[in-house]
């Protein structure tokens, strides 16, 4: 199945189906930065979000990560949540004889060319709240999913991998909830095989927010997110430091956990807006890459990764809450 922009964009559109005129979903201030609330015992929302991340240093790439989601509130402090991945790849980025960034130039007929949409996976989570920013001093919850992947969110090939992720998520509010304040960490144990090699993987996602309410139902915010994968790629069984680089491999074991070497890092900045209704709330943000970097393996020019980052992100999301 291929869905070029347009589509996409449809798609989006469509999803605003489920946007029909009980509390606003503030939450929701930005794109990667979550607040601390939970859902009320009993109730539901529906989401859908897109992120398009666009531009590498060479070609043209776009990819959509759409993500159908539902949230429950099993009781006030606990919630529960399922959603699919749908990856949306369209790119160019020229084939590795041509200098193109890996590790996209070897995709499809090995040209570096490559224009589908596919399932990419599933994740389930839960997320707990101990302290509530409306109060306490601040707000806490803690947060646990699993993912399970069948499509590498960078190329669209391939892979097997699934990941256990623990999530802290810290808000502050001031101002009698004017202005908001959130932080959502992300540690991410993953194991992925694809033929030929096998990753074990640590990634710090790190996101932080602030918004401001600056008319009724409307805010309007900054947002920064830091993400970064610690790992030594194997290729046939052997971490590939063929350059005797010295990346260290993260282990994952219960009885041998160790965090390798940093492979590469990005950070984004950007603005975000919000709006919400009684029942229906929608978000929108844009983030450039402002730094990034890596091992000498990345793909790094100019103060950037190009291979496992982009040069902006673009997220829509839309809720109803029943």
């Amino acid at each position: 199945m291929k869905l070029t922009l347009k589509k996409s964009t449809l798609l989006m559109a469509l999803g605003t189906a489920f946007v029909l005129p009980q509390a606003q979903a503030e939450e929701n201030l930005w794109i990667y930065a979550t607040g601390t609330d939970t859902r009320p015992k009993g109730s539901t929302e529906l989401k859908i979000s897109d992120v398009m991340r666009e531009g590498k240093n060479a070609g043209d790439y776009t990819f959509h990560d759409i993500r159908p989601e539902i949230e429950y509130g099993i009781t006030d402090r606990l919630t529960v949540g399922a959603s699919v991945l749908i990856f949306d790849h369209d790119y160019n980025v020229g084939s590795e004889a041509e200098g193109g960034p890996c590790p996209m130039c070897d995709a499809g007929d090995g040209t570096g060319k490559f224009n589908d949409t596919q399932y990419g996976g599933y994740e389930i989570e839960a997320k707990y709240n101990i302290l509530s920013p409306y109060k306490d001093p601040f707000g806490l919850s803690l947060g646990l999913a699993y993912e399970r992947r069948n499509r590498y969110r960078l190329d669209g090939a391939k892979i097997h991998q699934y990941s256990i992720v623990p999530k802290l998520f810290l808000q502050k509010n001031f101002l009698d909830d004017t202005l908001v304040f959130a932080f959502t960490g992300k540690m991410e144990f993953e194991k992925r095989t694809s033929p030929g090699v096998k990753e074990d993987e640590i990634a710090f996602d790190l996101a932080l927010g602030g918004s401001y309410r600056v008319a009724p139902k409307w805010f309007v915010g900054l947002e920064y997110r830091y993400q970064s994968d610690y790992l030594c790629p194997e290729v046939d069984g052997e971490c590939d430091d063929e350059d005797n680089v010295g990346l260290e491999k993260s282990r994952l074991s219960l009885t041998d956990l160790k965090i390798g070497s940093r492979h590469q890092y990005g950070s984004y900045f950007g603005p975000t807006v919000h709006y919400a209704e009684k029942e229906w709330w929608a978000t929108a943000g844009l983030l450039f890459q402002v730094k990034g970097g890596g091992s000498p393996y990345a793909d790094v020019r100019n103060g950037r990764n190009w291979d496992e980052h982009e040069r902006y992100h673009l997220g829509l999301a839309l809720g109803y809450e029943f």
